[in-house]
């Protein structure tokens, strides 16, 4: 017996005669647990990453507030020194294109890591090996 609890083929070297109907329904249902198990792996491939993406967001927005407001008082400290050499408005204009320049850096940084993101590598992968085998059960 096989694990849906159906006789197989064939039994002390007697084959059963199969309709097509049963066939296809078998092939059916083969397919229908291979997709099921592929969203399967899907869900908890994507559940995983979604946790630890999770627990490190707390800290990361937590340091990213607080490092605004540090990059805030040094940027007012910069411009307060350059305002004793130069023009208030000169000293705040140099700070502010240092920082436009630094926050054109950091996009572009970040645009091109966010091209490095890939989908579940594993899930593709037995998603195209699953479709290869469909193909060759098609053929025969």
């Amino acid at each position: 017996m096989d694990y849906r609890g159906r006789e197989p083929a064939a039994i002390d070297g007697e084959w059963n005669a199969r309709s097509i109907g049963e066939l296809l329904r078998d092939i059916g249902t083969n397919i229908q647990d291979i997709a099921r198990s592929e969203i399967k792996l899907a869900k908890i491939e994507l559940g995983n990453h979604a946790r630890r993406m999770r627990s490190s967001a707390a800290p990361l927005v937590g340091g990213a507030v607080l490092g605004i407001y540090a990059i805030g008082f040094v940027l007012l400290a910069a411009m307060l020194a350059l305002g004793l050499v130069l023009p208030e408005w000169l000293a705040a204009l140099i700070v502010g294109a240092v920082l436009a320049l630094c926050a054109a850096f950091g996009i572009g940084l970040g645009r091109e890591r966010f091209r490095e993101v890939r989908m579940p590598e594993k899930t593709m992968q037995t998603v195209k090996e699953d479709l290869q085998w469909m193909k060759e059960q098609a053929r025969s």
